[in-house]
């Protein structure tokens, strides 16, 4: 995956206009939508039975697109022209989207749903690298220097996407300065977060990585509390960290009892003393 891949969660809501089914995948019934968006599908992986791709209304599209940075710094014509050339697609939970060293020619933005980005090695064992929820997006640094995806990744929930294209992408990157900018701005900042997780990794001890992660993943809310609202598992913790689903047990315990963090059901609330373990 891109250097930084774990920015912070942007809050961002779901893709308003015609909603895409997902099919069953022993069942596949073509539509009439489909069949008009055949000349466009993204021909660097095989057709997935678990998703459906049609032209996507361009104000739900653009409600996407703008929420993200460099695309948002575009003007409002060349913005329209993207989402009419865009693509949405929609997978169901645990849906492998793109696998390491695909060879695909797009990005993606997520509309609604979480994704989560993950490497494994030879025996299986994965690391996640990020968590992305609404208004992130991931894959365009293969649109830039053309090398194979870097990551697995797969979906968390059901989840909805707007997909660019290569060609679309790079011509209005090379036609707007402004939406360049912005594009290096948004590397810089992921190169950041890449530095801060290689410090944490290298310099933290394992209460360290945890309050980090949990401090990284979470939202203030409008009375100004820290909270992870979406299921956090310890399990997810601990690959993101590179230890044991046990050891983050322990620390999650500890947390609790030293009132560094409380739950609201499945919430975390995150308390003013743990910004202190992370440091």
């Amino acid at each position: 995956m891109q250097p930084g891949a774990c920015g912070a969660p942007v809050p961002g809501s779901g893709v308003a206009g015609a909603r895409v089914p997902f099919a069953r995948p022993d069942r596949h019934i073509p539509t009439l939508s489909q069949h008009s968006d055949n000349t466009n599908k993204d021909k660097s992986f095989p057709p997935n039975p678990r998703s459906r791709s049609s032209v996507p209304a361009p104000s739900a599209v653009l409600s996407t697109l703008r929420q993200v940075p460099f695309f948002a710094a575009l003007p409002e014509l060349h913005l329209e022209q993207i989402a009419a050339s865009a693509r949405q697609k929609k997978f169901p939970k645990s849906a492998v989207i793109m696998s390491q060293g695909d060879e695909t020619d797009s990005m993606y933005i997520i509309a609604s749903g979480r994704i989560k980005v993950v490497i494994s090695d030879e025996e299986g064992k994965e690391v996640i690298l990020s968590m992305l929820g609404p208004g992130q997006f991931f894959g365009e640094m293969s649109l830039v220097d053309d090398h194979p995806r870097s990551a697995n990744i797969e979906t968390m929930e059901v989840s909805e996407f707007v997909v660019v294209g290569k060609e679309d992408f790079k011509r209005f990157l090379a036609q707007n300065f402004d939406m360049s900018l912005a594009f290096m701005r948004e590397l810089v900042r992921r190169l950041r977060e890449a530095d801060k997780k290689i410090e944490s990794l290298a310099l933290m001890d394992v209460y360290g990585r945890v309050a980090r992660v949990l401090l990284d993943m979470a939202e203030q809310t409008v009375d100004g509390q820290l909270v992870i609202k979406r299921r956090l598992t310890k399990q997810d913790i601990a690959r993101m960290i590179g230890a044991s689903r046990e050891m983050v047990s322990r620390v999650m315990k500890d947390l609790v009892e030293m009132d560094h963090v409380s739950f609201r059901g499945q919430a975390i609330v995150l308390h003013e003393k743990l910004a202190e373990a992370a440091r």
